[in-house]
């Protein structure tokens, strides 16, 4: 699976999307089995499959984010809120300068807490901007794909992700995945990050995983985003 666009200006001029999607992963620890650039493979494959399914121009991600709560794992970067939303406003200008005026972001990580923030102070004037997934997209991913875990169980490293990997991705996957199962509630993550409540960085059930889910997800997802493309529109 390719993470950027193999498109020319040529093409994007004769597509002449009005809307554009913006992958934003991360680079931090996903256990064992995972690799580090796990959220931005998942969210690349969102955008992605969502831009081809709806003729959108599909943007190069954003590898580095918010993972402050993965801090003390080798391996795991992170940027400040504020970079972050600097990055996303830059490119949502940008691209209103180039005539494409309405932009959804994609999101592959769960602590990116302040692209919610972004996407609402850019709706202030109007609809401009969507975040993608929204719970509820996920939650119906889960179960139309079956998968046997919660969304607060399956957090890190679980199901869902390893699920989307092994269809994504298979040899990126290493052994291990099916004894890996960790569940912990964690109350008090921003405070304690994930060193609070996990020794090997997994929360979640990836033994559950398997590529005939993650491409039930992935197709859910991509059905799902049409509503979101919709209303902003």
């Amino acid at each position: 699976m390719g993470l950027i666009s193999g498109a020319t200006t040529t093409d994007e001029a004769n597509r002449a999307a009005d809307v554009a999607v913006l992958p934003v992963g991360s680079f931090e620890q996903h256990g064992d089995h995972l690799p580090l650039m796990t959220d931005t493979i998942v969210a690349c494959a969102i955008a992605q499959a969502a831009a081809t399914a709806y003729e959108l121009l599909l943007l190069p991600p954003v590898t580095i984010s918010c993972s402050q709560e993965h801090a003390g794992w080798p391996g795991s970067v992170s940027i400040r809120s504020s970079t972050l939303t600097r990055i996303i406003t830059d490119v949502a200008e940008s691209l209103s300068r180039a005539g494409v005026d309405r932009l959804v972001v994609v999101n592959g990580h769960g602590g990116n807490y302040v692209l919610s923030n972004v996407v609402q102070e850019a709706n202030v004037a109007g609809r401009r901007m969507a975040l993608y997934p929204r719970r509820q997209d996920w939650e119906t991913a889960r179960q139309h794909a079956g998968l046997s875990s919660t969304s607060h169980d399956d957090m890190h490293a679980g199901e869902i992700e390893t699920s989307l990997l092994l269809h994504l991705c298979p040899e990126l996957v290493r052994p291990g995945y099916q004894t890996a199962d960790h569940l912990a509630d964690r109350p008090d993550l921003l405070v304690l990050g994930m060193r609070g409540y996990t020794d090997t960085g997994v929360i979640g059930k990836p033994s559950a995983a398997t590529a005939g889910k993650g491409k039930a997800v992935l197709e859910s997802l991509t059905r799902s985003f049409a509503a979101s493309l919709a209303l902003l529109r």
